[in-house]
């Protein structure tokens, strides 16, 4: 017989960015759901959004898999924002890290990056496609730091077609 107070399962993620100096953001997101409450920030340096710092808690998780150490997490310290950060943050921490909860926040964090550079153009945007391509286009080339940071705005993109790609040195 299954107990009804076992079914029930709730959940609230939250992510937010705020600059905290002219030449840094933090990217928050934190969890709370029935069985975990965890926090995971990070800190990057622009222009190149080069993550400087990792911090994370987890004051409860019912099923133990992010109660030891998650020191592996630091390894993200010096990676770049940009596309495919799941891979990325699975590929820094291996295979056999135990809290897979984490590694998705920290990439929520980074698209929560992302976003921070694009939220306020994203009101202008036209309903037909092919003026929402030419404004797109047009915020890459008005920040290039877009360039290259999510598949929209990938090198070989509709929307990045005719732009050229940042030199490795900006």
């Amino acid at each position: 017989m299954l107990m009804p107070h076992l079914l029930r399962f709730s959940r609230s993620r939250t992510t937010s960015v705020e600059p905290t100096g002219e030449e840094t953001l933090r990217a928050t997101c934190r969890l709370q759901d029935t069985l975990m409450d965890a926090e995971v920030t990070l800190t990057v340096r622009l222009p190149d959004l080069d993550i400087t710092s990792v911090e994370y808690r987890v004051p409860r998780d019912e099923r133990g898999t992010c109660l030891g150490s998650l020191d592996a997490l630091q390894k993200a310290v010096g990676v770049r924002v940009g596309p495919g950060m799941a891979k990325i943050m699975a590929g820094l921490v291996g295979e056999d890290f135990p809290c897979r909860q984490l590694i998705f926040m920290m990439e929520e964090c980074c698209h929560g990056i992302i976003l921070f550079f694009t939220k306020d153009e994203l009101e202008g945007v036209p309903d037909d496609p092919e003026g929402a391509r030419a404004f797109f286009a047009r915020m890459v080339r008005k920040n290039i730091r877009l360039y290259n940071r999510c598949t929209a705005f990938a090198e070989g993109s509709s929307i990045t077609e005719g732009i050229d790609p940042p030199s490795a040195s900006s």
